[in-house]
Formats: C-alpha cells, structure tokens, sequence
C-alpha cells in the first residue's frame, strides 16, 4: 500500500534526520580524532556508519511501497566540543531528538491508520531505547572520570573494543 503524500514527506524528512545524524557522529569523531582519542573517535564513526544503515531502512520502506525516497537539505552540524564529554553530551542531545522524531512519525502513522509502517517503526523504538541508554551510559562514565587522564584513556580503549561494521543493512 502507497503512503499518502504526507507521509511520504514524514518519512522522507526521516531519512534526512537519519543522515543528519550521521554527519553530526562524523564531526564528533573528527572533534575526538583530534584530541588524540582514536577509540572514542572509531565509536563515534562506527555510529555514524549505523545511522546511515538507518537512513537505508527507511529508504527502502519508502521504495517497497512505491513511494519516492529523496534526502533533503542537510546543514553542517554546529558543535562546540571542548571535552569528550561535551562530544557524548552532543551525541546523547541528538539520540533523543532522534526519538522523538521517530515517536512523532509513528503517531502520524496511527493517525493515518498506516499499519504497514509498524513494524519498521516498532524496531526503530527498540533501537533508540538502546542507543539513549548506550550513550547515557558513556556520559555517564566520562561523568565519572572527569579529566583524569588514565580514565580518559581506558574509556578510549573500551570503545575501541566496539566491532566495526558497514553502512549496509
């Protein structure tokens, strides 16, 4: 079943939103990289490469229902990073505004009675439950070490634990 128009623009800003969040992981990691935390920085683009997978869901719902994906304007993220917590503080900001786009777009659904976005929509609720709790969780730990610099340090090096990945589903 075709998305109405309205949805197809819901959903398209989605993948625009996705994308967003890419860019803003990538200016992170490069924040990161410069400050000589090659672990923080590999998460950070691991994440990126992860919201371009799901750029790439959305996508392809749009295209299976016969609906026209496009990307539209995305601004270079504005981020003021002088800490690695300033960087996580930011990635955490975005999560949320991330869920709650996604929250929005599945009451736009139910409004509309699109039962077909459902289970998309039901996994992405699942995965932005996991990522705010991810992140909090290393704001939280970078809470804790401050700037105390062989704390620093082995949180770099637990997130250079993190496996890689690709941008492919």
């Amino acid at each position: 079943m075709k998305l109405s128009p309205e949805l197809e623009v819901a959903f398209n800003n989605q993948v625009t939103l996705e994308f967003e969040a890419s860019m803003v992981y990538r200016q992170l990691a490069i924040e990161l990289d410069s400050r000589d935390l090659p672990g923080m920085g590999a998460w950070l683009r691991h994440q990126a490469d992860e919201e371009i997978v799901h750029a790439n869901k959305f996508i392809d719902h749009l295209i299976d229902r016969d609906n026209h994906a496009q990307i539209g304007k995305i601004n270079s993220p504005q981020l003021d990073v002088s800490t690695p917590l300033d960087a996580f503080k930011a990635a955490y900001a975005h999560e949320q505004r991330v869920s709650e786009a996604i929250r929005s777009l599945y009451r736009t659904t139910e409004e509309a009675g699109d039962l077909d976005s459902r289970p998309l929509l039901n996994w992405f609720l699942n995965e932005q439950i996991e990522e705010e709790a991810t992140v909090s969780e290393i704001v939280a730990q970078l809470e804790l070490v401050g700037e105390d610099g062989p704390g620093l340090l082995r949180v770099d090096a637990e997130l250079a634990s993190r496996p890689t990945g690709t941008t492919e589903a």
